[in-house]
């Protein structure tokens, strides 16, 4: 149980701020407002619910923080390939076809079920339980760098850094992108708005900026290697810096440009005969890859406690790398 007065400067304020801000790193302002909707929080003795409550100076709030409960993904033996690793975050090389958080379809077999059985008793109480704090995602089928909180201090100085996209710190995402012909400049951005397409409420359109659910979406792109027969290449090994984080945004810009990634089925259905026209070698890999040729690359934050630049490089996976060897024999 903690107990905070308010002084003169605490006046005004909601009562989650008051006491997230008041308890320090101890607990999140997302757990804060969790435990007073819950009951857990007093003000002047009697129970309140509302996070939006003002506070007055002198206000007494007291709050009742309980230990952290059992996650409820179970902890699973999952090898990981890890790149770095402390006592605040967790950096690893994510393979293709797993899974970050469990979900519908995907009750097991994910990262955050790994991490929980290789982290174990390490992990703070990020959201009152003990689970990894996952603060950007990679597509099931994408695959390269993830950073993982291990603790509530940890997590909220990363997602900061990722809310900012690098405007005013080092935070910068590159991926490795396999396309289907070459973009006409060798470098350049997208920059459209993004949003819930109208004949398939699965997939991520180029909207209009006047459609309730768009959101503004840049990435900028840089042809690293044209891929075929000189003058007319089959494809291009692009990569992809993102100015902002939107769902599915490299997939469906580049598919905007009229180049998108190889495997691509949602967004690059329309391409699947070019591959019928290619030598057998060269189809059987695409057939293999079984999903869009997309690698996060390169990932560089602020470490949340030091402050000091951290990169971290993954290298290309195998099923990308051999296909890129077959493209550049054609």
């Amino acid at each position: 149980m903690e107990d905070v007065t308010a002084g003169p400067d605490d006046a005004g304020r909601r009562l989650d701020q008051f006491l997230a801000g008041a308890l320090g790193e101890a607990v999140s302002r997302s757990r804060v407002k969790v435990l007073i909707e819950t009951g857990q929080v007093t003000l002047n003795g009697a129970v309140v619910r509302e996070p939006k409550r003002r506070i007055v100076e002198g206000d007494v709030a007291s709050i009742d923080v309980p230990p952290p409960t059992e996650a409820e993904p179970r902890a699973e033996d999952i090898a990981l390939s890890i790149l770095y690793e402390d006592d605040d975050l967790i950096v690893i090389d994510k393979p293709a076809g797993m899974v970050v958080h469990p979900g519908a379809g995907n009750p097991s077999g994910t990262l955050v079920n790994a991490l929980l059985h290789h982290c174990g008793a390490t992990l703070s109480g990020i959201g009152g339980v003990r689970r990894p704090g996952i603060v950007h995602r990679l597509d099931k089928d994408t695959s390269g760098v993830m950073v993982v909180a291990k603790t509530d201090a940890a997590h909220r100085g990363l997602s900061a850094q990722f809310a900012d996209h690098g405007r005013t710190g080092p935070m910068r995402r590159s991926y490795r992108a396999l396309v289907w012909g070459a973009p006409d400049r060798a470098r350049g951005t997208v920059e459209t708005f993004l949003g819930r397409s109208g004949s398939d409420r699965t997939k991520q359109a180029v909207v209009a900026q006047s459609q309730p659910d768009a959101r503004h979406a840049v990435t900028h792109y840089a042809v690293r290697e044209r891929l075929g027969p000189a003058g007319k290449p089959v494809a291009s090994l692009v990569e992809c810096t993102l100015e902002t984080g939107r769902t599915h945004q490299i997939r469906v810009h580049m598919a905007h440009l009229g180049h998108p990634l190889i495997g691509d089925a949602v967004y690059g259905g329309g391409f699947a005969s070019k591959s019928r026209t290619l030598p057998e070698p060269v189809r059987a890999a695409i057939d293999a890859l079984g999903r869009q040729a997309l690698h996060a690359a390169t990932l560089v934050f602020a470490h949340p406690a030091t402050g000091d630049v951290m990169t971290f490089e993954a290298p290309l996976p195998a099923d990308m790398a051999d296909l890129i060897t077959l493209l550049r024999s054609l």
